[in-house]
């Protein structure tokens, strides 16, 4: 615990755009290497500033050797140790603490008893969908993503703002950098590694080897692998479970639709895949013919090549359940088809990596007028690699904006 708490002291955390309460005990939930524990080293220089002592924090991280052989039994080990060199209460910050079998009853007590608490888990045993019942409502879930480009530049030290736009060799540098956050995701040590691929490589081999293979005893793991790579290539793209389970199988690798099923779900559980669904369909059509997208950019371009305009979009759709959660944003398909549309703000959103093309265009501007037409929409844009105006037509507006201006809610 002492040995932990003095290397997080000499760390160098970047602020995250991610609100963790003070006082309501809080489970941080996401994919591997998403950057969760330096959340929580976030949360502990926070409490710092606010006047708290490090001899306060009580840190464990459940993966680390040392650790081995440990059990719920020895948790309140964890309260003895501290108060042995500390007299205040401590506050917890418990890192993988799935690794530990039975955790969720200690959690319970300590919420119960008034302690601060502070949780991460990775893998499917902490989706947020469950964890208001294993924990009894006592605890605030928070969904962690990797970085969000302003955080990616952050973590690269570069500066950027409104004034970015009047320089030619700030834009130039901005556009460099989302070229690479684009084609190489957000996870925070990539800023600083330079085999990049063979980074998320092994990533994504933790999560289909560990995550979804090992954890729910996968026997058939090349149609697994078929239906990844078949989900990659059809981002942009609504597809039913029927149509995906006739694809893998005709290859020649027989699997039923419930298999796939479950394979879809065991993806969803590993952090891996999110969906959003249908506004305009109906409620069984809305369940089974979703569009899947990856929880990194960088994770999708393993599987494609040459598709930025797949990056592009799955870029816009993680923002976006950032933003706004996973269960707030949809497609609309039914008659024409928008990417993504937030009822809450009236917000219809169409990705297309560029206008130029005049066919490309008009499908783009007028599936916008039409859905204005059925739905009252306050605002519709078009987000685009590097293109910007504004397009009038007879009743609406539509604003194109470049993905990096959008990203970082700058004007041009």
């Amino acid at each position: 615990m002492i040995d932990r708490k003095e290397v997080i002291q000499r760390l160098s955390v970047i602020k995250r755009e991610i609100v963790v309460e003070n006082l309501m005990p809080a489970i941080i939930i996401g994919v591997r290497r998403c950057g969760k524990s330096y959340i929580l080293y976030e949360k502990m220089n926070e409490l710092i500033w606010q006047g708290h002592d490090w001899d306060e924090f009580v840190y464990i991280n459940f993966e680390d050797e040392r650790l081995i052989g440990f059990d719920i039994a020895d948790f309140n080990t964890i309260i003895e140790v501290h108060y042995s060199f500390c007299k205040k209460e401590p506050i917890l910050f418990l890192d993988e603490v799935q690794n530990i079998f039975g955790w969720e009853k200690f959690a319970r007590r300590m919420a119960d008893e008034k302690r601060t608490i502070f949780i991460t888990g990775s893998n499917s045993t902490m989706l947020s969908s469950e964890m208001e019942s294993i924990l009894g409502g006592r605890f605030l879930t928070i969904q962690a993503y990797t970085y969000s480009f302003s955080e990616f530049l952050r973590a690269k030290q570069v500066i950027w703002g409104e004034q970015t736009l009047l320089s030619t060799k700030g834009k130039a540098e901005i556009i460099r950098y989302f070229d690479e956050y684009l084609n190489y995701g957000g996870f925070p040590e990539l800023t600083s590694i330079i085999d990049k691929r063979n980074y998320l490589s092994s990533i994504y081999n933790k999560i289909f080897l560990g995550d979804i293979i090992a954890r729910y005893g996968v026997s058939n793991t090349i149609a697994l692998e078929v239906m990844m790579k078949k989900i990659a290539e059809t981002i942009r793209h609504p597809i039913s479970y029927s149509r995906l389970t006739h694809i893998v199988s005709s290859i020649g690798i027989p699997v039923g639709k419930s298999t796939i099923i479950q394979y879809l779900e065991h993806s969803k559980e590993s952090h891996l895949l999110f969906t959003i669904h249908n506004y305009a369909s109906k409620l069984v059509e809305n369940v089974t013919t979703p569009k899947y997208y990856f929880i990194d950019t960088g994770l999708l371009n393993l599987f494609i090549h040459n598709s930025s305009s797949a990056l592009l979009e799955n870029l816009i759709a993680l923002y976006l359940i950032r933003k706004y959660g996973r269960d707030n944003i949809f497609y609309y398909q039914e008659n024409i088809e928008v990417d993504f549309y937030i009822p809450t703000d009236s917000l219809a959103i169409q990705a297309c990596y560029t206008l130029s093309d005049i066919e490309t265009r008009e499908r783009e501007v007028n599936a916008l007028v039409k859905m204005s037409n059925y739905l009252n929409l306050s605002k519709m844009v078009i987000i685009t690699y590097d293109e910007d105006e504004i397009i009038k037509t007879d009743d609406c507006s539509i604003e194109v904006i470049s993905a990096w201006k959008w990203l970082l809610q700058l004007k041009y």
